[in-house]
Order: C-alpha cells, then structure tokens, then sequence
C-alpha cells in the first residue's frame, strides 16, 4: 500500500488531469480514437450550473495516481437512486497497492450514505482481470444483460423519425 493516499472530489481547475485520465482509460481500453470530450466541454458538464457527473481524484502525496467519475441513475424496481461508476482508472505503475479497492470502497460508502439501492457498472468483456478483481469484491457480473447504445448518425434518424 502506498503511504498519504488521499481521495477528493475533482474541482474545475482539475479538468486539465480528467482529460489526461480519461485519455489514459482509453488507451487501456483501446478505444482512445473515440475520445473527443475537451477540456472546456468537460468543465461545462462537470461543473457547469447543471453537472451531470462527480469525479473523485486519489493522490499518493500530491501525485495523482487515479480517477473514478460517476453519477446518479434510478432504478424503477427498487424505486430508489443508483450509484453508476462510468470509469475507474489507477495509473498502471500505481497498480496493486489497493488503490482501486480504496476507490470502490469510498463509492460503495457513497453509495449507502446517499441511501442508493444499488452501485454499478460495466466492464469490458475480455478484461478478465478486472472481472475476477470485481467478483473478489463481491460483485455479480451479469452475462445475460447488454448494452444498448445510440450515437451518431443513428441517434440523429432516430430523433428525427
């Protein structure tokens, strides 16, 4: 474990190190030609007059080391708020001191502080590392549940139907 770990929430002037995290998670995830989100769209969603996400930043002294964004999504069955985590990400040379345990562990708190009935996520079918990593935690990996996506072109036919 590494000594003086500290999680805050991201304030505005962190956008410039969201960027850079969430181009390191797509490098990880090889998707990183998708990213098109910019530092001043980010500081408008993040922390405009309407955010629509948190950010939490982990430090180890004053190096940043990790990152998580997540927001709130409500689930009709239980009739209560969810916490979602859209992206966790633990720089590789800082991996497997615990920091991404301390991470979800600080969610999870969240989570039942802000009396959510449930915490969720997705996880990319071949990262088996982080699925066996998730399932340690306890979580269920849902097989039979897909994502459905919109984007682009479709979403623009589908709106103008």
């Amino acid at each position: 474990m590494l000594s003086n770990l500290t999680i805050r929430p991201a304030i505005s002037a962190d956008t410039p190190l969201i960027l850079e995290f969430i181009r390191g998670i797509a490098i990880y995830e090889k998707l990183e030609h998708q990213v098109v989100a910019t530092e001043e769209l980010l500081r408008a969603e993040l922390f405009g007059d309407r955010p629509v996400a948190e950010v939490l930043l982990v430090f180890t002294d004053e190096t940043p080391v990790a990152y998580a964004v997540f927001f709130h999504n409500y689930s009709t069955f239980l009739g209560r708020r969810g916490l979602y985590l859209e992206d966790i990400f633990v720089k590789p040379e800082f991996r497997r001191h615990g920091i991404g345990r301390m991470l979800l562990q600080h969610l999870a708190r969240l989570a039942v502080d802000r009396c959510c009935g449930r915490f969720e996520w997705t996880v990319l079918d071949w990262n088996t590392p982080a699925i066996k990593f998730y399932e340690e935690l306890g979580a269920d990996v849902l097989p039979e549940w897909r994502i459905c996506r919109l984007t682009g072109a479709s979403l623009q036919r589908l709106a103008e139907a």
